[in-house]
């Protein structure tokens, strides 16, 4: 615990600091914080054991193409925007491999409720705007599907990678009510919030199960 102290504490300095410019509207300091997180939690995971965990590189892999995904998402075009979904979308293909590759399939069995309830969510989300999302309707909804995927076998593997996946879903799609033409006040604090949430409970409920044991000898890939 010791070595993960200061990325943790720099990471809820840079948490803390990307909020407040998303609250004030200060694009320098969002500039300045918002490409850093994610390259922090790596950072995290290198201090807490390194490629020692069970499928650390891929991990690694899909926080660096988050990393770029969220530099992309500061550029308001939607070529931009494109982008960053691509690359957000590898991070889940990353995802989703080393969580299947850790059993997840086998928590998701065990919850038979869970594809026809993020279906439905899916579905309740993407009817309403369908017409409102234009060309990104297909894209986001392929996306979409491929992030309650991530958000399924999240849930499959712990309760704390679980609401990780759930708030990460939420964030992405509250991305995608403003390319509906919807917004709220404060969208943009609980989008980056939720983001970060899920992130961090994504990454550290990963270190937490695989953590290497006399029983769960290393296993680096």
């Amino acid at each position: 615990m010791t070595n993960q102290r200061i990325p943790l504490t720099l990471f809820g300095a840079l948490t803390v600091g990307n909020l407040v410019s998303v609250a004030a509207g200060l694009a320098t300091l969002e500039w300045l914080t918002k490409p850093l997180l994610m390259p922090m939690l790596i950072v995290l995971v290198l201090v807490s054991g390194g490629l020692a965990h069970h499928h650390a590189r891929l991990m690694v892999f899909g926080l660096a193409t988050a990393t770029i995904a969220d530099v992309a998402l500061l550029i308001d075009t939607d070529l931009a925007f494109l982008t960053g979904m691509g690359f957000f979308l590898v991070m889940q293909a990353c995802y989703i491999t080393v969580f299947v590759k850790l059993g997840a399939w086998e928590g998701v069995k065990r919850r038979r409720w869970l594809i026809p309830a993020l279906l439905a969510f899916l579905a309740a989300f993407f009817i309403p705007l369908w017409g409102d999302l234009g060309d990104f309707a297909v894209p986001m909804a392929l996306y979409g599907l491929a992030l309650a995927g991530m958000a399924m076998f999240a849930i499959g593997l712990s309760t704390r990678m679980g609401i990780g996946g759930v708030l990460f879903l939420l964030s992405d799609l509250l991305i995608g009510i403003n390319v509906g033409g919807l917004d709220f006040p404060g969208r943009g604090i609980v989008i980056m919030s939720t983001y970060i949430a899920a992130q961090y409970l994504l990454i550290s409920g990963w270190l937490r199960i695989t953590a290497p044991t006399a029983e769960r000898p290393v296993t680096p890939g």
